[in-house]
């Protein structure tokens, strides 16, 4: 199972939202390439980006810190936020040489884009996040909700040739009270996609128990910045 640190940018900052929040803001770090290459000492191989000011938004506002990440670390990145146009995919995969783009709104807005993108990437370099809030999938940075249902969305997902989504609950997210593994148990009873967790990890036991079951993957943030969680001792047991 992969264990993926996150960082979250806003205005050149690493932040994290509670719930979701834009107005519930916590700055963790005025230099997110320093925690980067902190991750990647502590063993990190993956690395999960998300650009908020581009999911709010729709247009890149931290490029060139991405950039700088991908340049002075030897992480996989994947990046999320604001992905919503052939130019903006391209620039990520080809120019910058991110491993893997994450499409949100794009994917419930515009299928036909995905189909696209699937086929001329492949399903490894192109992820869909599914954001719920309530049993509905949320776009624009969570903040709208739509009315399709999650599980509706995912079989769609399925029949499109997507093969790994991040799944994440939005009212656990930042709360440190642990991840709905009954949502993430369900999803994988019900589809054949690879899961990979976001949203709500508190301490190790969360890790461990994503481990048993056998997910895909589970990304790390708040727990890491508030000191709850040892990310190095987990990089070492999955190594």
């Amino acid at each position: 199972m992969k264990i993926i640190p996150a960082i979250d940018l806003q205005n050149g900052e690493a932040v994290r939202l509670y719930k979701g929040d834009y107005d519930k803001k916590t700055v963790y770090s005025k230099n997110p390439l320093e925690i980067a290459q902190k991750f990647e000492r502590m063993g990190a191989t993956d690395l999960h980006l998300v650009d908020l000011d581009g999911a709010k938004i729709g247009q890149t506002r931290n490029l060139e810190l991405v950039r700088k990440i991908k340049d002075e670390t030897r992480l996989k990145i994947e990046i999320g936020g604001g992905i919503r146009d052939f130019d903006t995919v391209r620039m990520y995969l080809e120019q910058i040489g991110v491993e893997r783009v994450i499409l949100g709104t794009a994917a419930v807005e515009k299928p036909d884009f995905l189909k696209e993108l699937l086929i001329k990437y492949g399903p490894s370099r192109i992820v869909v996040g599914v954001d719920i809030r309530e049993g509905f999938v949320s776009t624009s940075g969570w903040l709208e909700k739509t009315s399709l249902p999650y599980l509706s969305f995912l079989k769609k997902l399925e029949r499109i040739g997507v093969k790994t989504t991040i799944i994440t609950d939005i009212s656990k997210d930042g709360t440190l009270t642990g991840p709905n593994f009954k949502l993430y148990d369900e999803i994988s009873k019900e589809s054949s996609l690879n899961v990979i967790i976001s949203g709500g990890v508190k301490d190790n036991s969360d890790i461990q128990r994503a481990t048993r079951s056998d997910f895909y993957g589970i990304i790390v943030g708040k727990a890491y910045y508030e000191g709850k969680i040892n990310l190095e001792k987990e990089f070492r047991n999955a190594n």
